[in-house]
This record gives C-alpha cells, sequence and structure tokens, in this order.
C-alpha cells in the first residue's frame, strides 16, 4: 500500500506542478490573442477573462502518469504500468474519449459549437467506454435490482454518461464552483480505490485533483486587472465530466468491501448529488415551461443563491459545503440503511431546501422593491 500511496501522491504532486506551470502561460496567450468569454445576460463576470483554462487538464493527467510509468519502470519496479497495461482496453476508450471531448471543447470555446453536435460526440464517447466494459452490470440494489442484464445496463449507462458529462458542463456558473466539486469527488473516489486496490482509478483521480488544485487558484483568486483570472471553458468541464462518470460507474458497481466499511455504490453517487439533482430540476422545469431542457438560462442552483442575495465567492462554498455534508451524512447512513432509502431521503432533502430557497429569493426580492419604492418615495 505504502509503494501505491507514494506514486498516487508523486502523480498529484506531477499535476499540481505542471498545471502551475502551464495555466499561467495559457493566460500570456489568451491575453496577446484576446481570447475572452465573451459577457452576456447570463454571465456573472465582468471585464474580459479567458475561458481556456481547461486546456490544460488533460494533456497534464497523460504526461504526469506517462512519466510516472516511466520512471518506474526505470527504477525496476513496472507494477505501476502493470496496474494499467491490465485495464488497457478501458484506458484507451478513455483515452481516446478524452481526447474527442477535449478537441469538440476547445473548438467550442474559440468559436462555438451547437450543443447537438455536442450531444453527439458525447454519445460517441459514452459507446467507447461501454465497448471497453465499463457499465452497470449491477444496480446495487437501487429500485430492487442487483444484476442488470447487457441490453438494459448498457443504454442506462450511456444515459448517466451524458448525463453526468451535461451535469459538470452546466453547474460550471460561477468562480470555483465546478473545479470546487469536481475536487471533492475525485478526493473522495481516490481514496476510495486506494482503499479498494484498484490503483489504476486511484491514479486517475488524484491526477484530476491535482490538475483541478491550481485550476481553483487562478480561477477563485485570480485578478482579472493583473490577467491571472481564467475559467475552464468546456473544454475542462466535458472532460472533467466524463472522467467522474467513468469513475463514479467502477466505484458504483465495485463489489462491497469490509477494509472500506462503506457501501461503494454510496460514495459513487453521493459527491455528484448537487451537480445531478440540479441539472434534473433545470430540465423540468424547463419541459413543463414548454422550452428546450438543452437551452441555456438562469435557473440553476447558482443562480438562485444569487438571487437569495449572496454574492458569487458566498454562494459557491455554501455549495460545496453543502455537497460534502451530502455525502458525510450519506455515508454515515449507509452503515445502516439500504440504497434506497437513502436516495429517497436525499431527494426529500433536496425538494424541501429548494422550497425553502424559492420562498427565501422571494422574500429578498419583495425586500428589495420596498427599499427602491422607499427611496424612489424620498
Amino acid at each position: 500500500m505504502a509503494y501505491w500511496i507514494i506514486n498516487s501522491l508523486i502523480v498529484f504532486a506531477l499535476c499540481v506542478l505542471l498545471a502551475g506551470v502551464l495555466i499561467p502561460q495559457i493566460l500570456l496567450i489568451a491575453y496577446r490573442r484576446k481570447l475572452f468569454d465573451e459577457v452576456d445576460e447570463r454571465k456573472i463576470h465582468k471585464g474580459l477573462i479567458p475561458r481556456l483554462g481547461g486546456i490544460a487538464f488533460v494533456p497534464v493527467i497523460l504526461l504526469s502518469i506517462a512519466l510516472t510509468i516511466a520512471a518506474n519502470i526505470i527504477s525496476g519496479s513496472p507494477q505501476f504500468g502493470n496496474v494499467f497495461f491490465n485495464n488497457s482496453l478501458l484506458m484507451i476508450a478513455l483515452f481516446c474519449s478524452l481526447q474527442l471531448l477535449y478537441l469538440v471543447g476547445i473548438a467550442d470555446d474559440l468559436i462555438g459549437i451547437k450543443y447537438r453536435a455536442k450531444f453527439v460526440v458525447q454519445i460517441v464517447c459514452a459507446v467507447l467506454l461501454i465497448s471497453a466494459g465499463c457499465w452497470f452490470t449491477t444496480l446495487a440494489g437501487s429500485l430492487g435490482i442487483e444484476n442488470m442484464p447487457s441490453w438494459m445496463g448498457m443504454p442506462f449507462t450511456a444515459i448517466v454518461i451524458v448525463f453526468i458529462i451535461n451535469a459538470m458542463n452546466l453547474i460550471d456558473g460561477i468562480d470555483g464552483l465546478a473545479s470546487g466539486l469536481s475536487s471533492i469527488a475525485t478526493g473522495i473516489y481516490g481514496i476510495s480505490f486506494l482503499l479498494l486496490g484498484e490503483y489504476a482509478y486511484a491514479i486517475i483521480s488524484l491526477a484530476s485533483l491535482g490538475v483541478l488544485c491550481p485550476f481553483f487558484y487562478y480561477n477563485v483568486f485570480g485578478d482579472v486587472k493583473k490577467h491571472s483570472k481564467i475559467f475552464m471553458g468546456d473544454t475542462g468541464s466535458l472532460t472533467i465530466g466524463l472522467i467522474l462518470s467513468m469513475l463514479g460507474i467502477k466505484l458504483f458497481t465495485h463489489p462491497y468491501d469490509p477494509v472500506l466499511n462503506f457501501q461503494p455504490a454510496v460514495l459513487a453517487f453521493s459527491p455528484l448529488i448537487i451537480p445531478s439533482f440540479d441539472v434534473l430540476r433545470v430540465y423540468l422545469v424547463r419541459i413543463r415551461q414548454h422550452r428546450s431542457p438543452f437551452l441555456p438560462d438562469k435557473n440553476h442552483i447558482h443562480h438562485k443563491f444569487l438571487a437569495a442575495g449572496m454574492n458569487p465567492r458566498t454562494a459557491m462554498v455554501t455549495i460545496i459545503t453543502i455537497s460534502t455534508l451530502f455525502t458525510l451524512i450519506n455515508l454515515g447512513l449507509s452503515r445502516m440503511l439500504n440504497i434506497n432509502i437513502i436516495v429517497m431521503l436525499d431527494v426529500i432533502i433536496w425538494l424541501i431546501f429548494n422550497s425553502y430557497l424559492n420562498a427565501h429569493i422571494r422574500r429578498h426580492k419583495e425586500a428589495e422593491a420596498e427599499a427602491r419604492s422607499a427611496k424612489k418615495n424620498h
């Protein structure tokens, strides 16, 4: 175990270092070439900010893992590389899928791509992962389903992969939110896979966490005036969404292990509750209002917090804290309750929370209207 912990930390440190070096170079190029995120009525930010931070993600992850494999082979320790070679089909499918989404993300960030084209590419990526054996063979007792036949599990997996990719893409609305939620998820997945002995997935998790950490710093604490602020763009959110979907499926379908002492399925879905529940709610609202579920609006959870009077930084910290609490509570309940009851409780808590938030927004708007009226009268 010590060998794998050390190597995982090496990959993590390499990703932090390389991303920390690469992101400032991306910023430099973006400002010189005037590659900025366009400001419109839906955008919260002010000023000219590049949205190419995600360009660093995939190359840094692949390079860090490759360098560590090479270093282990040279030092006479081939087992690090063997864990990837033993899962070679899925690794190839994952890296090919990442490259596809990476290219589509860059194109979208630079010139814009219609959502239908992105949707098709996401389905192709899902098919690649499924063909390599990454699909739901079980629902771990959810809805009373244990084992899933391939004719049911494969299409269900495609839906889940596309759903999670879009959930991470759509939650990327305020500084630090998508990267913060993804960091929580990759950190939990990395530790879980290490404990389960699934070292290839642990390394991919921690490598992803490594690139997210320096990006989070530049995204949240960067200064527009000093040209040090950057967004991840679709390049980042799409590729991180794909990685999270693959890791989540592998953890969800992993057999129970007493070493972990938690239900792997609960560990898999809990960190993704906020983006998943939010995008599902938004889609349902759009459909109920007879609008396309894929057309953007300002109805996401972060928009609600802003409408309730919070500033973006406070909203980001609050949402990430809520996500962490969901995960910790679910892990505690997983020792006592069935997964169906846990999911039901999550849904009930989410509905109550949204009702409270909506009521708070109404009170905040009424207070603002009264303040404007009083100011006008005076």
